[in-house]
């Protein structure tokens, strides 16, 4: 069945974060995480600086549409000596008691990206907890709570950025080993959906399960394209899916999407609950700026759910 109308939308003043509104001079602004602490929304954005290297910086608001970037990127933790890091981004932000635990991607190069987790309890200090993966892995996403006694991620396992990829479970006991990985399923066969496909963003608690918003890659004749599509996830085996998107739900559609560092890109490290029901996403868009979009959950989910 087809989505009869747009499910997403975007906010009339897009977009809400872009270089021109930082403090210092940058290339790109991107990909952020988002929760909401205590009475600011929080949002840990990727950063290309003018050296090229791309850092997390945090910008805050009260309203959630206006935000004022930090005078300066966070003190960021030192890396594992033995894994060493050059760039940081694509951070996503997961509620876990009075922590709040940050996976990210942590490279010394387009193909050489492993999964980092640090965790804060105020968003001015922050810990390093591991390099929780080998070389090849991004797109980390921490589960809000504890699956059958472990900690749970989504994760993204690739080989090469131009090869096909999809969204893997994998657990932990302590946030530092982890294995028991397999990859998402849908009828019992691996789920992939386009090119290459990852998290997006922490999945959320429904009474149908787990709610996950994703990126969906595909190839066109001169690139890819980056959309984004949701599914609902089995509540003690994430790694099933009983439902999912049939239509895209955030596209690239307006400049500030489809031009710019990487072209035509919608891509999703967040989505934020409301007390009414509705989810906010802050999203990159062409690699350059960040957009705001809404949502009602219980829309996602019918969606999801007619397409079994």
């Amino acid at each position: 069945m087809f989505t009869k109308k747009r499910i997403i939308t975007k906010y009339e003043n897009n977009p809400v974060m872009s270089p021109s509104k930082m403090p210092i001079e940058c290339l790109y602004t991107f990909n952020p995480g988002a929760i909401k602490y205590k009475d600011e929304y929080i949002m840990m954005m990727d950063v290309t600086t003018l050296d090229d290297i791309h850092r997390i910086w945090i910008a805050r608001s009260k309203d959630g549409y206006n935000f004022t970037p930090d005078p300066n990127p966070p003190k960021w933790p030192a890396p594992d000596p033995k894994h060493p890091e050059m760039n940081t981004y694509d951070p996503r932000i997961t509620k876990f008691g009075d922590e709040y635990i940050i996976l990210y991607a942590s490279d010394l190069g387009q193909n050489e990206c492993r999964v980092g987790i640090i965790k804060t309890k105020d968003f001015e200090n922050f810990e390093r907890v591991s390099t929780a993966s080998e070389l090849g892995n991004r797109n980390g996403a921490l589960f809000p709570e504890k699956i059958n006694g472990l900690y749970c991620r989504l994760d993204r396992p690739f080989g090469n950025e131009q090869d096909p990829c999809s969204m893997w479970v994998s657990y932990s006991p302590d946030l530092v080993f982890w294995g028991k990985s397999e990859p998402v399923k849908f009828n019992g066969k691996p789920f992939m959906d386009g090119f290459k496909m990852g998290a997006g963003a922490v999945p959320i608690r429904i009474k149908e399960g787990w709610l996950e918003l994703y990126h969906t890659v595909s190839t066109t004749c001169n690139g890819f394209i980056y959309r984004i599509k949701a599914c609902i996830l089995d509540a003690d085996d994430p790694a099933k899916i009983i439902g999912y998107t049939k239509d895209f739900l955030l596209w690239p559609e307006y400049d500030y999407e489809m031009r710019g560092r990487v072209a035509n890109v919608t891509f999703l490290c967040n989505a934020i609950p409301e007390d009414d029901g509705t989810i906010k996403m802050y999203y990159g868009a062409a690699d350059t700026n960040i957009g705001l979009a809404t949502a009602k959950i219980d829309e996602i989910v019918a969606a999801c759910l007619e397409n079994k």
